[in-house]
């Protein structure tokens, strides 16, 4: 499947994410993963998706039925505790991103490095520089890009995607997660 970075000017180099074809995967890496975690950006607060539905309410469902460890970005922990969960770190993009790649780094719980990242709701463009990162100088990590937005520099990424759909998406990883 060709998929194409939702800002056509980037050049991701030769190699590129992995389009989702079927949200299970996303559900089937999660399940693998000894150490995951999320990052949510201020932008899935924004994202609607209709039904009440918020970008930000599925990733913290998301979040809870996977239990994984959230670090929130910019204005995003007071919105994420209202709604009940509450993040193992508020830090900057860039700072977790700095963090990621350190190799001597023990995780925000000195237990050890993470092997899978899951990132929604930063900026494109924001995103796009904080994976191309990870892709770099972290190839021990999986990374997933959970935005309705293609991420070429993401292990997998939704390709682009129209908010009703990428909403089926993600409730339907969610789904896949069972009694995890």
């Amino acid at each position: 499947m060709a998929v194409e970075p939702w800002q056509r000017a980037e050049v991701p180099g030769t190699v590129k994410a992995t389009p989702i074809k079927r949200p299970e995967v996303v559900a089937a890496l999660l399940k693998k993963a000894k150490r995951p975690i999320m990052i949510i950006g201020h932008e899935a607060m924004e994202m609607e998706f209709g039904e009440g539905t918020t970008f930000l309410d599925l990733l913290v469902e998301l979040a809870k039925k996977a239990g994984l460890p959230v670090v929130a970005t910019a204005h995003v922990g007071k919105t994420l505790m209202e709604k009940g969960l509450e993040p193992a770190a508020i830090m900057s993009a860039l700072d977790i991103g700095q963090r990621l790649v350190d190799p001597s780094w023990e995780g925000l719980d000195s237990k050890g490095q993470y092997d899978l990242v899951l990132v929604a709701g930063l900026p494109y463009y924001m995103e796009w520089v904080l994976l191309a990162s990870l892709k770099d100088f972290a190839p021990h990590l999986k990374v997933i890009s959970l935005d309705p937005y293609y991420q070429p520099h993401a292990t997998y990424s939704f390709p682009n995607t129209r908010p009703e759909e990428h909403m089926k998406n993600l409730k339907a990883v969610i789904a896949s997660l069972g009694g995890r």
